[in-house]
C-alpha cells in the first residue's frame, strides 16, 4: 500500500511512522510522498534522509484555493497513492481530495474525539482546553475524514493520563509519545492488511 504523508511541522509523527516500517511493525505498505504546506517543514527533511519524495504544496503559491486543492489532488494521483495519512497537517483537506479518497484518509487527533475537537482545536490549543477544564485524563484519536472536522469514523484511541503540574506543552509531549506514536503506526497496519472496513459510518474489524 501507498501512502502520502501530509504535515505542517516537524514531523514526529512521520518519523513514528518511518520507524515502524522499517522495523516491520507496520506491514505491507510505503511512504511514497511527504507533502507539507510550509517549505521549512522539518518532516521534509525527515523524508529527505530515508529516501523518501517530499513535496511543498502550499495554499499560499497558487491564486486561488481551487487551484491548490487541484494541485493537491494531482500530487496524489501522480504518486499513485492508496492511503492518505494526516500526520499534523493544519490545512483543511479539500472537498474534492476527500471525495476522490473516500474512508482513504486517516487523521491523528490530540484528544479522545468527541472530546476537545472540532473547529478551533488543534495542536496545543487542544491540551490547553484539556487543562482549563480539570480532565484527568486525555489521549488520542486516529479516525477517517469526512466532510466534517473531526467527525468521521474512528479507528482507534489510547487514554493518557493528566498529570499535577502538566502545562499544555508538557501534556503534548506525552500524548505524542504514549498514544499518537503508538496508534497511527497501528491503524496503517491494520489499513495495509485490510483488518478493518467501514460499516453505517462505524469502523468494523473483518
Amino acid at each position: 500500500m501507498k501512502l502520502a504523508v501530509l504535515v505542517s511541522g516537524g514531523g514526529t509523527n512521520l518519523q513514528a511512522i518511518i520507524d515502524k516500517i522499517e522495523n516491520g511493525t507496520i506491514k505491507n505498505a510505503e511512504i511514497a510522498v511527504v507533502i507539507s504546506n510550509k517549505k521549512d517543514a522539518f518532516a521534509l527533511e525527515r523524508a529527505k534522509k530515508h529516501g523518501i519524495a517530499g513535496v511543498c504544496i502550499s495554499p499560499k503559491d497558487y491564486a486561488t484555493r481551487e487551484a491548490f486543492n487541484d494541485a493537491l489532488l494531482a500530487s496524489l494521483n501522480e504518486y499513485q497513492v492508496d492511503l492518505v495519512v494526516l500526520a499534523g497537517y493544519l490545512v483543511i483537506v479539500p472537498k474534492n481530495v476527500v471525495d476522490a479518497f473516500e474512508n482513504r484518509i486517516i487523521n491523528i487527533h490530540p484528544s479522545l474525539i468527541p472530546s476537545f475537537c472540532g473547529d478551533g482545536f488543534y495542536g496545543l490549543k487542544v491540551h490547553e482546553a484539556v487543562l482549563a477544564r480539570g480532565n484527568k485524563v486525555t489521549g488520542a484519536t486516529v479516525h477517517f475524514v469526512d466532510d466534517g472536522t473531526d467527525t468521521g469514523p474512528i479507528i482507534l484511541q489510547k487514554a493518557v493520563y493528566v498529570q499535577e503540574g502538566d502545562t499544555p506543552e508538557v501534556l503534548q509531549k506525552r500524548v505524542m509519545e504514549e498514544a499518537e506514536w503508538n496508534i497511527l503506526p497501528e491503524a496503517i497496519n491494520l489499513i495495509a492488511n485490510d483488518k478493518i472496513e467501514v460499516v453505517d459510518k462505524l469502523v468494523r474489524s473483518k
